[in-house]
């Protein structure tokens, strides 16, 4: 029997139409089906993400095309992310190793550090110390020592398993002299230091939401995830606890997605001030030391 595919513009259109009939959610990278089978077959074949056009008519060897119709099935049948399948995740311009023990790479506060939170942080090069709860694969803090260059970054988390994760990518950006990371609950096991900045990408969906969550979001760790009934439970904690880590002049910056209306519930005390990004100006706050 002939095969049926032998070029990448026969998979592309193969793995587009899989895609959309499996009706599948794309939320990690891409929003649609023709980016997502794209760049899944491009990274696989180890060509350039941004030319796909010089090699549309390219024919694929058997092995190759094994291989891609296996992904492209793991992919519309099991609903896995696509990052977990090509082991790589894009943020903000960094590329991060990425696997089942870490959510796939994804925050608003990525697009705020480059600007360093000014004007609530007046001189950027006078950071020195700052800290990341709840880092994952370690892809805020490694952004975060590349915009504050004279700071030291702590990062921890409670998963052993993100921090392995996290590690190696230290360590493929050779940043292991300028950030430290922690096995901690929270603030539990941190030295006593007090931090000029903290930043936070923590749990946040609420229970109802997390019942309703997409297959894609679900092959995550749920720990990384799930913030209880209204989505706050740690964010209470994380609040509760920067006063005493931060500097007299520090801020506390925090992600909380589409739980806008929980958190302002939960903090009725403060005025949090909303940092404007790409969701619009309810998806991450700051506090300063001064109003905790």
């Amino acid at each position: 029997m002939a095969v049926p595919f032998q070029t990448l513009r026969d998979l592309l259109r193969h793995a587009i139409t899989r895609f959309n009939t499996e009706q599948l959610y794309f939320g990690h990278g891409s929003d649609n089906a023709f980016d997502e089978a794209a760049y899944l077959l491009l990274h696989t074949l180890k060509l350039p993400l941004d030319q796909l056009e010089p090699f549309l008519d390219a024919r694929l060897t058997e092995p190759e095309i094994t291989t891609l119709l296996g992904l492209i099935e793991r992919r519309a049948k099991d609903r896995v992310p696509v990052a977990y399948l090509t082991h790589e995740a894009l943020l903000s311009g960094y590329r991060f190793y990425v696997d089942e023990r870490v959510i796939v790479p994804r925050s608003f506060i990525a697009e705020l550090i480059p600007e360093q939170f000014q004007p609530w942080i007046a001189d950027p090069d006078a950071v020195t110390n700052v800290l990341e709860l709840c880092t994952g694969s370690g892809c805020l803090a490694i952004m975060l020592a590349d915009a504050f260059p004279n700071a030291q970054i702590d990062a921890l988390d409670l998963s052993t398993d993100a921090l392995e994760v996290a590690k190696k990518n230290v360590a493929d950006y050779e940043l292991q002299d300028r950030i430290t990371l922690y096995n901690s609950d929270l603030y539990d096991k941190l030295p006593t230091k007090k931090y000029d900045l903290i930043v936070t990408n923590p749990p946040y969906v609420n229970s109802t939401s997390m019942a309703k969550l997409p297959a894609e979001y679900k092959a995550e760790p749920q720990m990384a995830l799930a913030g209880g009934d209204d989505g706050m439970d740690l964010v209470r904690r994380i609040v509760a606890g920067a006063k005493k880590r931060l500097t007299p002049q520090g801020v506390l910056v925090v992600e909380i997605g589409n739980e806008f209306a929980y958190a302002e519930a939960a903090f009725t005390e403060l005025e949090l001030t909303w940092l404007s990004t790409s969701a619009g100006d309810e998806a991450v706050f700051l506090v300063t030391a001064d109003q905790l």
